[in-house]
């Protein structure tokens, strides 16, 4: 059972390194240049041990200066010629670090954009940016220093050994048997080393998921005071990173320590049996210094690989998480051959039959026999209590999701055998709480469509109202927003989102909440511009305010994943049901908060400050 899953473990390294393997395609003639360069710069080294005997036996032993000095040159233009061939590799393969990194982080990036949201839901927006950032940033430590030390060590291991050989054959079967002794160490440490290498990954990713959830509710954790309960919390995070690095620290400098001492105990014992030897006379003095050199070498060889190792093993848990990422497959995909969708757009909906129910509640259906007609150009409200499932319908319909029955179809086509990019050019989105980017007003707005001049975005946001206020900043459209468009109010926000939806034209409008969080004089300039966008528009609107929806040609009423009923809201209101029931709730709960201050004003009491 342990040799299958040893097995099974060395064959999904390699696979590993396979994958790894294509990103050093394009750099195919870098790669060579490196190699090269490196056979050079070990073949360099090891041919000074020649020198060294050569020195020793011809010009010292032999008292020749003529051949001391000519020694000495020749030692002099392998030195050159080392220099300039490490050189040469210390630069390309910390070039070709550089790139495949950001090669990396570009399959990573782009790959990611492509997966689902339900993706994001299960998984922490830190530990998706350790991987991205912090687990591209080991292996590039790995391809420009740990790779080419591993290689030029291992040549230096291979070449030295065989100039052993051929030094004292002797001694290098002395130095054979040690080998075992080295090598288990190395297997059985660096096992441990790679385990713990991914977990200390992990506990920096549930750092840094820490820490973006903090800075994202920033504002609700001052608000409640939590500063210091959040300080400790963190610190308790980073004392579990540290705990986890620590013991890869300490596995890997046991492994260290094992291997250095008994790389020179076995050095120490060959050179007492040299020595012996050459008292002897069975070797001579530049033999035995060309061998101790070598030794050297060997031993240093065998201990830079032990260090290196340890690194290998850590890049190893790194590259495990990098490619769990690209492993992942997207749940939405494209159709092998889309069916292309009619033009012009005439932004037509149909749900026929759909069932969907989310994965972790999969016993409680979001959308259950879901069968609802929207006709092009029509504006239509789905309202209902929170779990009805009205952004379920949203979902479906920007195929975020797919129904497990039943079908989604926009302009006759079902989505599933459409082009994703196609049909969604076709859709516009403004939700409750927009997302704007920290990036200037006026490229927020033309995100709608990229392709957009200067003209087309102004004209947008001037029919969304939001000129007026964007002409008072400082910068005017070249203002940035900040994280989450952080400078702007919840109403100018909605206006630049609104903005977004104009320049991007679409044929279907989609409304979640747009105006439910805003202030009275906020909201009745969102609704102007709300006005503009919906004209000659199919538009769908969420709505639990159903003030916002009084007007809307058709009112869907969605409870528990169905539709219990539909009409205008004269016609729901006299029928009773849930719509009525609600309707009463919301338009009694107002007129009584306005008699309320209305009341105060009069009487005087009115000293909010509000």
């Amino acid at each position: 059972m342990t040799e299958t899953k040893s097995k099974r473990s060395i064959s999904e390294s390699l696979a590993e390194v396979r994958r790894l393997m294509i990103y050093f395609e394009p750099y195919k003639w870098r790669v060579a240049v490196a190699a090269v360069a490196l056979l050079i710069a070990a073949g360099t080294m090891l041919g000074l041990g020649q020198g060294l005997r050569w020195m020793v036996d011809s010009g010292l032993a032999a008292g020749n200066t003529d051949m001391l000095d000519r020694s000495l040159l020749v030692l002099l233009g392998v030195v050159v010629l080392l220099s300039a061939a490490t050189a040469i590799r210390y630069y390309q393969v910390t070039w070709m670090s550089e790139r495949i990194a950001a090669d990396l982080r570009r399959s990573l990036f782009n790959h990611l954009v492509t997966l689902e949201p339900a993706f994001f839901e299960h998984h922490h927006t830190g530990d998706l940016l350790s991987r991205l950032t912090a687990d591209t940033t080991v292996l590039q430590s790995t391809i420009g220093t740990s790779v080419s030390i591993a290689l030029r060590n291992l040549l230096i291991l291979i070449g030295g050994t065989t100039l052993l050989a051929t030094t004292s054959l002797k001694l290098t079967l002395m130095v054979s048997l040690c080998v075992p002794l080295v090598i288990v160490p190395i297997v059985i440490y660096g096992r441990r080393v790679r385990r713990l290498a991914r977990a200390t990954q992990d506990r920096v990713g549930d750092v840094g998921a820490y820490a973006d959830e903090a800075f994202h509710g920033i504002r609700t954790l001052q608000a409640f005071g939590h500063e210091s309960h959040d300080q400790q919390r963190f610190g308790a995070q980073v004392d579990r990173s540290f705990a986890a690095a620590l013991r890869r620290i300490r596995t890997r400098a046991q492994l260290t320590a094992v291997i250095i001492f008994l790389v020179f105990s076995a050095i120490g014992i060959i050179l007492w049996v040299g020595g012996h030897d050459m008292l002897a006379g069975r070797i001579t003095a530049g033999e035995l210094s060309a061998f101790v050199f070598y030794s050297v070498m060997v031993a240093g060889a065998v201990g830079a690989l032990a260090e290196v190792f340890g690194e290998l093993q850590q890049a190893a848990g790194a590259t495990e998480r990098i490619l769990e990422l690209l492993g992942t497959e997207p749940l939405i995909k494209n159709p092998q051959s889309p069916m292309a969708l009619p033009e012009p757009p005439r932004g037509e909906v149909r749900f026929d039959r759909v069932y969907f129910a989310y994965p972790l509640r999969a016993d409680h259906p979001a959308l259950d026999d879901f069968t609802l007609h929207i006709k092009s150009g029509q504006t239509v409200a789905l309202v209902g209590p929170s779990g009805a499932g009205k952004s379920t319908v949203f979902n479906l319909l920007l195929r975020f999701n797919d129904p497990q029955q039943g079908q989604v179809l926009i302009d006759g086509i079902d989505l599933r055998e459409a082009d994703i990019g196609q049909f969604r050019s076709r859709i516009a989105l403004v939700s409750q709480e927009p997302t704007l980017f920290a990036d200037s007003i006026i490229e927020n707005i033309r995100y709608g469509r990229l392709s957009a001049d200067d003209g087309a975005v102004f004209a947008a946001a001037k029919a969304a109202h939001a000129e007026e206020f964007i002409q008072r900043l400082p910068e005017g459209y070249q203002t940035r927003l900040g994280e989450r468009g952080a400078r702007l109010s919840g109403g100018q926000k909605q206006r630049i989102a609104i903005a977004r939806a104009l320049l991007r034209d679409p044929a279907l409008l989609l409304l979640d909440e747009a105006t439910s969080a805003l202030d009275a004089e906020s909201e009745q300039a969102v609704q102007a511009a709300l006005k503009i966008l919906m004209q000659g528009r199919t538009t769908l609107v969420i709505a639990h305010r159903l003030a916002t929806v009084v007007d809307a040609e058709r009112i869907v009423v969605m409870d528990h994943g169905k539709i219990v009923a539909e009409g205008t809201h004269a016609e729901l209101t006299r029928a009773g049901g849930l719509y009525a029931r609600l309707a009463e709730l919301q338009f009694d709960a107002r007129l009584n908060q306005h008699t309320v201050v209305e009341e105060r004003k009069i009487t005087g009491t009115d000293n909010r400050t509000d």
